[in-house]
């Protein structure tokens, strides 16, 4: 019996009496090196178990997924688990912030449920900037069959990772930003690993197959380290249905902004001529358009696509218009986010509103990115592992940031940046962007509420604005140039959780931080104790654990 074998029994044996009544999935997932050619140039990529991009997650909502991760890298190495809310646990969670890294030769196993969820995401390597160089795919929560879903079983469901591509390796491009520099602009896009095209202009092999008259699901996800995406279908609408986990009320698209770390899901139905037609996803906001193809054919075709692409948008308007076009679908049953009965949050009252602004600055000759002045310095022991063992005061400070941005711009504080917030309290978040290019925040552990966009800075007046009715509960969003973005949420979820800038380059170089939402009970109702597989390393190894919550 092989090790891996060996151990997914053990769990199976020792966990399934715990949570007999949901089901387990488990996974073996190799980490290597490997060459890859995404934009036709070889160069040394991260494959799972062979794949770029990995292979993909199919789970049922509240099923545990158990994945034996084994590091066959010459690194330290994380996954990330993009928009899963890790209920009550954090220590799955997959960051500098809450997991000690999987060294090179050794392997640790994530179990985690996905509680109450469903919809499309994705998983990333989370250290340095290995998430330039593979290592991502996709993850779908399906609902349970008898819970429906407000739309009829599509005839497949196919899996679309966007992002865009560097033809640097990541040790490359870490040593870029080390000596201080950027990274700059992308070489290309790619949509599932390949840009569409040979060295010649030859289009590659088709992605996707439909037939006639059949309704297919599309899950289209920005994996990329920088740009916002525009995605369409030659000669197809797309009817919105879902976006990070939440059901939407299903409107006509003929193109569609993702922006980075956010997922998509749509329906197009096969009502056109037989033929081949192209998948377009193309960079906005930038001086350059890069675009990326690939083929979906109709069952026989042999007709080639019309070498006519579909143009992209142009301009900022375009791209707010349609951010405030998507409407959560009240009457969808499915997975709510919690806690249950928030998605009457516009008559809970705000406890406090904390505003982010984003800032740069040149720190010892090298740039560094800031949220309120502090530029994020991770340290070689998890923060919360530091929290749990009771020794965070001997490491970092807690709220070296304030609830609102300094005026001025003075220097830039290098720390470990995390603040406190008030378990399970009414929390309205601004974030600032006086910046000329687009910002995009995610929040691990949670879903919020994104319920105002506009110019300048934000006022209280601001709040008139707001949709308090219907905004779409999701983890990712973007904030414009020169321009706010408003997001409300309750923080019921006890642990430590990351908010970061989607551009690595700024989220490398500081423009993070990590909340950290505390029960005032110690207990298993609110947070799940330190599990006996989590790996323990620095100032924590040799300490003795604390008693488990109770």
């Amino acid at each position: 019996m092989s090790g891996a074998v060996f151990i997914a029994l053990c769990l199976v044996l020792g966990l399934s009496g715990v949570r007999a009544e949901d089901p387990y999935l488990f996974f073996t997932w190799n980490v290597t090196y490997g060459t890859i050619a995404p934009l036709g140039v070889p160069q040394q990529g991260i494959l799972i178990n062979g794949q770029f991009p990995g292979p993909n997650i199919n789970s049922t909502t509240n099923n545990n997924i158990v994945i034996n991760v084994f590091n066959n890298l010459d690194q330290p190495f994380l996954l990330s688990w993009n928009g899963i809310q890790q209920r009550k646990n954090s220590w799955q969670d997959g960051l500098a912030g809450t997991n000690c890294p999987i060294q090179p030769g050794k392997n640790f196993t994530y179990h985690f449920q996905v509680k109450d969820q469903i919809g499309s995401f994705f998983y990333f390597p989370s250290l340095g900037m290995h998430k330039a160089a593979g290592g991502f795919g996709g993850l779908r929560i399906n609902s349970r069959l008898l819970i429906p879903v407000p739309f009829d079983p599509p005839a497949d469901d196919y899996t679309v990772l966007i992002g865009d591509w560097y033809a640097k390796d990541h040790k490359a491009l870490a040593g870029i930003l080390d000596a201080g520099r950027s990274i700059g602009l992308p070489d290309g896009v790619i949509i599932n690993g390949k840009t569409g095209k040979d060295r010649t202009g030859k289009d590659g092999k088709p992605l996707f197959v439909m037939e006639s008259g059949k309704v297919y699901r599309y899950r289209i996800c920005n994996t990329g380290i920088r740009a916002s995406l525009n995605f369409r279908i030659q000669g197809h609408s797309m009817e919105l249905v879902e976006i990070d986990g939440s059901h939407t009320m299903q409107n006509l698209y003929d193109s569609l902004d993702v922006h980075v770390g956010q997922c998509y899901s749509v329906l197009v139905t096969a009502n056109q001529a037989p033929g081949d037609y192209y998948l377009v996803a193309s960079t906005r906001f930038m001086k350059k358009e890069l675009t990326a193809t690939g083929i979906v054919r109709y069952a026989g075709s042999k007709v080639p696509p019309s070498a006519v692409l579909p143009k992209a948008p142009t301009g900022w308007a375009w791209s707010f218009n349609q951010w405030r076009s998507f409407r959560w679908n009240l009457t969808a049953s499915a997975a709510r986010p919690n806690p249950q009965g928030s998605f009457h949050y516009g008559s809970i009252n705000i406890t406090r509103t904390i505003k982010f602004a984003n800032s740069r600055a040149v720190v010892g000759g090298k740039s560094r990115f800031a949220l309120n002045g502090v530029s994020h310095v991770d340290v070689d022991t998890p923060l919360k592992h530091l929290e749990y063992f009771g020794v965070a005061d001997k490491f970092f400070k807690y709220n070296l940031t304030g609830d609102e941005p300094r005026e001025g711009s003075g220097p830039v504080n290098l720390a470990p940046n995390v603040i406190t917030v008030e378990f399970r309290t009414f929390v309205e978040v601004i974030f600032e962007n006086p910046e000329k290019g687009p910002q995009f925040y995610h929040l691990d552990g949670y879903s919020f509420f994104a319920v105002g966009m506009g110019p300048g800075k934000w006022k209280p007046e601001s709040r008139k604005r707001y949709n308090l009715l219907d905004a779409v509960s999701r983890h990712a969003i973007q904030v414009y140039p020169k321009s706010w973005t408003a997001i409300m949420l309750t923080f019921d979820n006890a642990g430590m959780w990351n908010l970061r800038s989607e551009l690595w380059e700024r989220r490398y170089l500081g423009q993070q931080l990590y909340i950290s939402v505390q029960s005032p009970a110690r207990s298993l109702r609110d947070e799940y104790s330190l599990p006996d597989t989590v790996l323990l390393c620095g100032a924590v190894a040799s300490l003795p654990k604390p008693p488990p919550y109770t």
